[in-house]
């Protein structure tokens, strides 16, 4: 399929989802289409099929993109305009993904196997202070990076599919010092037949419990226990080390997702954001980008 033919068939499915779920989201807006001759659909096909396909991941470079070589397609405006009415489309994206994850692959109410974790996404060093989007963002550490950070964290909770990268069930940002265990525990609360595989950071005896009644479960691995004497302490360091190894076997797809993602799309850097209507428009932009890529592209979605 050339990339003429997957712009085209991007845009009649933007519209589609534009038609019937997205455009109550944009209403209150009522001076954006004012500005310039685009329209709100071609601005959303532009940001997630440059991200998909040309690989574009600032909107300068993508308004310079199209302009180049999509100039004819559309009327764009000056690249002010065009900054400031992609960044008023944020809340949309939002939408756009919860959209896409109710045509995920995983369907029934059989036993399944989630994997979760989460990753940064930085608008600046831990070094300096950060001056962007300080209602959504603060200064957070990095284990995996071992790096100190401003901006927003990515969590998500993936199913597990052999021999695939996890397909997200549930995905959500909290400012990059919330603990990881805090924004799941009320979405963990509610799953029924499911194996949960996430780090030690989530374990709670209490959220187990509440897991179990629901025929769920939640295996991490075994945090070291104080005051043990030292043979315990040999022993069950050794048992630990050996759980904490099999669990980490089953979680390194979600790594890999994490991975795909900012390879894909360059979630992770957030630096060249400057608002925070253009943070929110940067993460939720780039995942529901990544969620298309992921069920297999544009011609996918409205073969």
């Amino acid at each position: 399929m050339t990339k003429s033919i997957k712009l085209i068939q991007l845009f009649y499915q933007v519209c589609d989802w534009y038609n019937e779920n997205l455009a109550w989201n944009v209403q209150r807006f009522s001076n954006n289409g004012l500005k310039g001759q685009i329209t709100d659909e071609e601005l959303i096909t532009i940001y997630l099929f440059c991200t998909m396909e040309e690989e574009k991941t600032s909107i300068k470079s993508m308004y310079r993109h199209m302009r180049d070589y999509w100039g004819t397609w559309f009327a764009l405006p000056s690249y002010a305009v065009f900054n400031d009415r992609l960044n008023r489309l944020n809340t949309v994206f939002p939408d756009i993904i919860a959209l896409l994850l109710e045509s995920s692959p995983i369907g029934g109410d059989l036993e399944f196997v989630l994997v979760g974790d989460s990753c940064p996404i930085v608008t600046c060093s831990g070094r300096r202070t950060g001056k962007v989007a300080k209602n959504i963002t603060d200064k957070g550490r990095c284990a995996s990076k071992n790096m100190w950070y401003y901006g927003v964290k990515l969590h998500a909770l993936s199913h597990k599919i052999p021999k695939k990268l996890p397909f997200p069930q549930y995905l959500g940002i909290t400012k990059a010092s919330v603990n990881d265990a805090v924004p799941m525990r009320e979405f963990l609360t509610g799953l029924s037949n499911a194996d949960v595989y996430l780090d030690k950071a989530y374990g709670d005896t209490a959220l187990e419990e509440i897991m179990g009644r629901n025929q769920s479960r939640l295996i991490t691995p075994i945090k070291d226990k104080k005051g043990q004497c030292e043979v315990e302490k040999y022993w069950n360091s050794a048992y630990n080390q050996a759980v904490g190894t099999a669990v980490a076997k089953v979680r390194q797809p979600i790594e890999s997702f994490f991975n795909w993602i900012e390879q894909k799309t360059g979630l992770q850097n957030a630096s060249k954001v400057r608002s925070e209507k253009g943070l929110l428009l940067h993460v939720f932009g780039k995942i529901a980008a990544s969620i298309i890529l992921l069920m297999g592209g544009i011609e996918k979605l409205n073969p």
